[in-house]
């Protein structure tokens, strides 16, 4: 959208780079990192545990009793927030931070629930996740995350879910309808123009320095 408001020939779009790491998670790895229960069990990747998750942490942990029986659960639930009572819940990890087995999860998740910030859902689209968007509300926000969810729902990369519609049915429904259409979400985001953003701001910089060199 930014691009018609740019002289013509000054912008292009490449989609946001990500970090290349995050491209070469294993899911055995991930699988006994988190020493969860075996069997067939799909998972889900809760992301967003700083300003503003605990809303989300609150709502993920309403349903435990309604998608455990179906759902192994990743809870990274960020600094200071970890719940002690739930510690031992079979089919529930919950850890306050993550650093280099970030990639690891990102391969063993089935689906994702996450804020909507501009790296998370251009993370999640290059690593073709089935996701749902819980974007900060205005009113403790700019907006962009409404913004950026309203857009990925418009192009079907993301089942979207405002904050003050989360409940518990409305939280199991999403995971439900994600999980259920997940094949769909990924042949959508595999075709989408935003992703190998790095690939592409390479190229253009090789072009442009091309061009000089032969003026």
């Amino acid at each position: 959208e930014t691009l018609q408001y740019l002289p013509p020939k000054k912008g292009v779009f490449t989609g946001s780079p990500i970090r290349s790491s995050l491209l070469h998670g294993d899911r055995k790895r991930a699988a006994d990192f988190t020493s969860m229960r075996k069997g067939d069990y799909p998972y889900i990747l809760v992301v967003g545990g700083s300003l503003g998750a605990q809303h989300i942490n609150d709502a993920v942990r309403s349903v435990l009793p309604a998608i455990l029986p179906k759902f192994n659960v990743i809870h990274l639930c960020g600094r200071g927030k970890v719940d002690p009572t739930l510690n031992n819940t079979d089919g529930y990890m919950q850890y306050d931070y993550i650093d280099k087995e970030m990639a690891d999860l990102y391969a063993l998740s089935d689906i994702v629930i996450s804020r909507a910030g501009s790296n998370a859902i251009f993370e999640l689209l290059a690593l073709n996740k089935p996701n749902i968007l819980i974007p900060l509300p205005s009113a403790s926000s700019r907006g962009d995350q409404i913004l950026n969810a309203k857009k990925k729902k418009k192009t079907g990369y993301s089942f979207v879910l405002k904050e003050e519609n989360l409940t518990d049915k409305s939280l199991v429904n999403a995971i439900n309808t994600v999980y259920e259409n997940r094949a769909e979400y990924t042949d959508t985001m595999s075709k989408a123009e935003e992703i190998n953003a790095v690939d592409k701001i390479c190229r253009l910089i090789d072009e442009y320095v091309t061009k000089k060199e032969n003026e």
